[in-house]
């Protein structure tokens, strides 16, 4: 991903990555990270602001931001596949509580159908609130499962156990599941009411009630019952007239349907869409308040063994740090924020050869690379203070080691624009072609732009 390409990351997806990047060297080892600490020093203050800096930009270079891309597309794919399918149920409940017009709709089974499943999972989420410390639930897991496998990326696997672990540490799992359950039967819903009342305009329906061991009397005090509150809000309530002469079969005047149509979507809209609203609500303010108040557990091992090497006491100088079991491969790129300046700097050159070149008073000479405390001091000062060019001039009668390389691509990042300058032998001296060749075949790799002569005029103003 170009630096013009790169997306801004939010304050869930900075700590998300954290998460990942932590769990992943718990399983794999420490990760080569000493560009990304030098980078984390220079760009934060705080340390956990410079572990989710350190993150982000490891996450950048091993392909773990491009997987979180798909993760989330993913994620969305599976949020349209929910979408799909409340459509497809509410629709379903509908037509299984009034059927096709040709029987009279038991009002028992009606109300059953639309409202007994609802009923039944409302409550075991609510038991799971009140049980549980903290759970994804059957959905949740289906939805995370999902979001993976249409992400199709064997890296998006690492992301949905950090988002579960750093979700749970602050109690959000269950108010994210929350908004997923009640958004997915409040559409559910929805779609029922909607296909409800398109039935009820298009076709003649009766109603009764039919039961062997409720009596008119207790019927007639738990229709009105349940139409009470409906009543309240001007959905019609049968009379205890209409409700008892319901009991043997339909009636056929239109006063009586409408009536018990009515009560029915009334009994709906209360008991159903109503209560999946207000918890959707309840739990979107619970997210909403949890996610602003995340933040990294810094007393956690992995994060501790940061702190000396992002915040440190004192700096170290030579070798300290063993080598790490996997090498990543070296990357150029350009510095995307403000940058002012001109700098030549040279790796590892000959003491006997001239340097620098005469030079005008607009360009900086940051010297020789030689050791690793001269690099690490350079880069240090160019990621403070990045310069618009930077020419790099290097021996090609060197061999392009993957220091070297690895020296460029670190170099290259913190400039807008970089260029190389292979520079001539000395008199009587001549290059190995096969050498040369593998300078050109490595620059182009890192897309970096590379001469055999000076380019001081771009350097000095830009433009060849």
């Amino acid at each position: 991903m170009s630096p013009t390409q790169r997306a801004t990351p939010s304050r869930l997806q900075r700590l998300w990555l954290s998460e990942t990047i932590r769990l992943r060297e718990e399983h794999a080892g420490p990760l080569e990270d000493n560009e990304a600490n030098r980078r984390a020093r220079a760009q934060s203050t705080s340390l956990g602001e410079r572990i989710e800096t350190r993150a982000w930009l490891l996450a950048e270079r091993d392909g773990l931001v491009q997987a979180l891309q798909h993760w989330l597309h993913g994620a969305r794919l599976a949020g349209l596949l929910f979408v799909l399918v409340a459509i497809l149920s509410g629709s379903a409940l509908a037509v299984a509580a009034l059927g096709d017009g040709s029987r009279a709709v038991n009002v028992f089974w009606a109300l059953g159908s639309l409202l007994g499943l609802n009923l039944l999972l409302l409550i075991s989420w609510a038991l799971s609130l009140l049980l549980s410390r903290d759970s994804t639930g059957a959905l949740g897991h289906l939805w995370l499962w999902l979001s993976a496998k249409l992400a199709r990326d064997a890296q998006a696997a690492q992301l949905a156990p950090a988002l579960l672990l750093m979700l749970q540490r602050q109690r959000l799992g269950r108010w994210g599941v929350g908004v997923l359950a009640h958004s997915f039967w409040l559409l559910t819903l929805l779609t029922a009411l909607f296909t409800l009342l398109a039935l009820l305009a298009t076709r003649r329906y009766g109603f009764v009630w039919e039961s062997t061991l409720l009596g008119g009397d207790t019927f007639i005090g738990l229709v009105q019952a349940l139409g009470s509150l409906p009543a309240l809000l001007g959905f019609s309530l049968p009379d205890a007239e209409l409700i008892r002469s319901s009991g043997d079969t339909a009636l056929a005047s239109e006063n009586a349907r409408l009536s018990w149509a009515g009560w029915l979507l009334g009994v709906l809209v209360v008991y159903g869409l109503l209560p999946r609203l207000a918890l959707l609500l309840l739990c979107l303010w619970r997210w909403q308040r949890g996610r602003k108040a995340l933040s990294l557990d810094l007393s956690l091992p992995g994060y501790s063994l940061l702190r000396e090497r992002l915040q440190p006491s004192s700096e170290r100088l030579g070798v300290c740090d063993a080598a790490p079991a996997g090498l990543h491969q070296p990357q150029a790129g350009s510095h995307s924020l403000d940058s002012q300046g001109a700098v030549l700097v040279a790796i590892e050159l000959d003491p006997q050869r001239h340097w620098p070149p005469a030079l005008p008073k607009t360009i900086c000479d940051a010297g020789v690379i030689d050791s690793r405390e001269q690099r690490k001091h350079l880069l240090e000062q160019l990621s403070r203070f990045p310069p618009a060019r930077l020419l790099i001039a290097c021996d090609p009668r060197r061999s392009p080691d993957r220091g070297s390389l690895a020296l460029l691509g670190e170099l290259a990042r913190t400039a807008s624009a970089t260029r190389i300058w292979l520079l001539q032998p000395p008199p009587g001296e001549a290059l190995d072609s096969a050498r040369l060749s593998d300078w050109h075949q490595a620059l182009d790799q890192l897309q970096l732009p590379h001469s055999d002569s000076a380019p001081l005029a771009w350097l000095e103003c830009g433009h060849d």
